[in-house]
């Protein structure tokens, strides 16, 4: 059973590559309209090409979502055309790791400035347009480091869980509206980062992993895809977790 997103328009940040680009090819596969952000134009082209291949509707845009001006005349053009944006994807996210008394303040800012405070922009653009119709899904990406820490990603694992706690307070603000406003936390997801990793690390990481395999794209989208439907309209300020089990304690 896949579920139904027809007849909604869904905005996915970062959806040039990796989970972003399979958010936003599996929520075409569901039915909605997808908007598909990201900064590298030509990458974007490629998805939206994946997307209609398929049959579904997509239109890319090209923007930095650190520049507020830019994206909220991107979002007053997507509601003067079709009326209002249903689902907002914040996926968008850069690395930049290091241990913290090595860390730049430029590696500090620019991680929080697009990963935390880039999804408060994208987030607060969209809001007041959900408010009105009295319907939203708000799915932020974040992630288990989020929740768990980890060495020489303090600038990382502080923008995620500064998103976990930004979605709450968020789903406080608006669930009387019929807006919910939920987080997936990917573990382990086998992208193009993870490929050039060695055996040996692999290996390790495996090991750590209940579920004994890594994690798919299409495993985040899946869960993403749930929480954008109707059938989720119950369930908001979640952090689900998509990781074999490896945080389980």
């Amino acid at each position: 059973m896949r579920f139904d997103l027809s007849n909604k328009t869904a905005l996915v940040t970062g959806a040039s590559q990796g989970i972003g680009e399979t958010i936003a090819i599996e929520m075409a596969k569901s039915g909605a309209t997808v908007f598909c952000l990201a900064r590298n134009k030509e990458a974007l082209d490629t998805t939206i090409k994946k997307i209609t291949e398929n049959g579904g509707k997509a239109t890319a845009f090209s923007c930095d979502i650190s520049n507020n001006d830019d994206f909220k005349s991107i979002i007053l053009n997507i509601v003067k055309e079709y009326g209002s944006i249903d689902i907002l994807v914040n996926n968008a996210g850069i690395t930049k790791d290091n241990l913290l008394m090595r860390m730049s303040d430029d590696q500090w800012d620019d991680v929080l400035n697009i990963n935390l405070k880039g999804s408060f922009t994208c987030i607060r653009s969209v809001i007041k347009h959900m408010m009105k119709k009295k319907f939203g899904r708000i799915i932020n990406i974040t992630s288990i480091v989020g929740i768990t820490g980890n060495a020489g990603q303090a600038n990382y694992a502080a923008s995620k869980s500064g998103l976990i706690g930004l979605t709450k307070s968020i789903a406080k603000e608006v669930a009387s509206r019929g807006i919910t406003a939920n987080c997936v936390a990917p573990g382990w997801i086998e992208t193009s980062m993870t490929d050039q990793l060695s055996t040996e690390v692999k290996n390790k990481f495996l090991s750590q992993i209940p579920a004994g395999k890594i994690g798919q794209s299409k495993d985040i989208a899946n869960a993403v895809i749930f929480l954008a439907s109707d059938e989720a309209e119950y369930i908001t300020g979640q952090t689900i977790t998509v990781d074999g089990g490896r945080i389980i304690n």
